[in-house]
């Protein structure tokens, strides 16, 4: 499970993992940089995506759920 944040105000939103040095990627629109995110959080097992405004302060979180494992555990039954 990782965590992601997006972070930026108009024309350029960073993506960044929970802990990472650098951003995954820069975007122009919000709405692309927040479905970016969501993807690779639930590509990463789920987690939670973390919206910030431009002054750092938290305006929306969305958890994700874990994605379909195309191989899950043998031991579960789904």
């Amino acid at each position: 499970m990782s965590n992601y944040y997006l972070t930026g105000d108009t024309g350029e939103y960073k993506v960044k993992r929970e802990g990472a040095d650098r951003a995954s990627g820069v975007y122009r629109t919000k709405h692309e940089a927040e479905q970016v995110a969501k993807d690779l959080c639930r590509k990463s097992g789920g987690g939670e995506v973390r919206i910030q405004s431009s002054d750092g302060r938290f305006i929306d979180s969305d958890t994700i759920p874990k994605g379909n494992d195309p191989c899950p555990p043998k031991d579960k039954v789904m």
